[in-house]
């Protein structure tokens, strides 16, 4: 951008010394001068008129890139995001399920025992009174 800046300015400056040096050696009438220097003027306008909206478009289209770069970024983040917090849920999910797995695995246990246990003591109560 420095360096365009600085052609634009040496065109400029460039522009009015070759129009001073115009009017000081031309031979053509006033008239005719004033008509040229018009038209130079005129065309130097335009010729910076079409460089600023090229420097426009570009940095139109700059800024595009920049802004879809961002969005692509940031909708990959999300994408990632989401993904380990679904793998995260399911990881939770697994583990909750264990745990209630082992958690009626031992209640089984202790009423198997507990079952064993009131058997065991019918049994002997039993026995007594056959015994008895």
């Amino acid at each position: 951008m420095k360096n365009e800046a600085k052609i634009i300015a040496a065109l400029l400056v460039g522009a009015a010394a070759g129009a001073a040096l115009g009017i000081l050696l031309a031979p053509d009438k006033g008239d005719e001068t004033r008509k040229d220097i018009t038209d130079f003027f005129a065309e130097l306008v335009e010729a910076t008129k079409e460089k600023a909206q090229t420097k426009a478009n570009s940095i139109k289209d700059y800024g595009n890139n920049v802004y879809n770069n961002a969005r692509s970024r940031f909708n990959g983040v999300v994408n990632d995001v989401s993904e380990y917090s679904d793998e995260a849920v399911d990881n939770a999910k697994s583990k909750i399920k264990d745990a209630a797995d082992n958690a009626k695995s031992h209640a089984q246990d202790a009423v198997d025992h507990a079952k064993s246990k009131v058997k065991s003591a019918a049994n002997e109560a039993n026995d007594a009174i056959q015994d008895a």
